[in-house]
């Protein structure tokens, strides 16, 4: 009539089944390391040097807190500065909001 029988056809070698199978393994390897080295590595890196630079906070320093305020830190705990952001104003933050640490002892080339 119109229309022919279909018939299975044999399963391939197995070698291509084994090579196919390590190759698509071997783009998710591949993948992985291309994120590791271009997106986790420098970020990890940012991230240990933001803690050092907020470990080393000390007394005197200009910092920059995560909401865009600017003070001189006058005291410093474990976990707290505090900071006079305008004269006898003072607020305690935490140190992982401060955003930036500006050493005072240059002065600027205007002053």
């Amino acid at each position: 009539m119109f229309s022919s029988p279909a018939y299975a056809q044999a399963a391939g070698a197995a070698g291509t089944s084994t090579s196919s199978t390590i190759f698509f393994v071997g783009q998710f390897v591949l993948i992985g390391l291309i994120f590791y080295f271009l997106i986790i590595r420098p970020q990890q890196k940012r991230a240990r040097e933001h803690r050092a630079l907020i470990d080393a906070v000390k007394k005197g320093d200009q910092v920059v807190t995560a909401g865009g305020m600017i003070g001189r830190v006058t005291k410093t705990d474990e976990n707290e500065v505090e900071v006079e952001i305008a004269p006898n104003v003072r607020v305690r933050v935490i140190k992982g909001t401060l955003t930036e640490v500006r050493t005072v002892g240059t002065k600027p080339a205007n002053d």
